[in-house]
């Protein structure tokens, strides 16, 4: 599998559970557990993205302790992970981000837990991850999940998750596992 593969957390532009569009603040949880999936996965770099100059604050504090002496000697495994994630503004910024990185334009693969006309399978999308030479993005969203405006200027949306109930909520944490198993796995 190719290693140009890159990840965003959505927290801004999502909407909250009336359909607005909102901010949503960075979670510790999220930032430690899907930077532990993409080193995993072997995802390039991973993104969080928001405009709010406090949420990067809090990103850096939480960044900035990891490296520290002391949680290095505690868990360096946690050091490591961490050491994959970066801080953007916007999806705009990460996208130029990756350009100029790759000096190509990534695909980008937005997710989403609502059934739609224009999905793609995970079948269809892996192959394309196999046989495109551009970079790929992949988009997770926050809050009440991405925008509209977003879904429709991704090259793709993926099809949701689906278990056997008819309950469809999962945890960006454990979505962004499921996925990259999915897409990345060998088996």
């Amino acid at each position: 599998m190719k290693n140009n593969i890159y990840l965003a957390l959505i927290h801004y532009p999502v909407y909250n559970k009336f359909r607005e569009t909102v901010n949503t603040s960075i979670t510790n949880l999220d930032i430690h557990d899907i930077a532990r999936t993409c080193l995993t996965f072997g995802i390039r770099k991973y993104f969080l993205v928001t405009p709010l100059a406090s949420q990067q604050e809090m990103l850096n504090r939480i960044l900035a302790f990891w490296n520290t002496e002391a949680a290095i000697k505690y868990n360096p495994d946690r050091n490591q992970a961490l050491a994959g994630i970066a801080y953007s503004p916007s999806l705009t910024e990460t996208k130029k981000t990756i350009f100029s990185q790759e000096k190509l334009d990534p695909v980008v693969v937005s997710t989403t837990a609502v059934i739609r006309d224009d999905q793609t399978s995970f079948a269809h999308l892996k192959k394309e991850l196999i046989t495109s030479e551009r970079p790929c993005l992949i988009l997770f969203g926050t809050g009440n999940g991405l925008t509209e405006e977003i879904l429709t200027e991704s090259d793709y949306i993926l099809e949701p998750i689906q278990g056997i109930s008819n309950y469809n909520h999962l945890s960006v944490r454990s979505a962004a596992a499921i996925i990259l198993d999915r897409l990345l796995s060998e088996k």
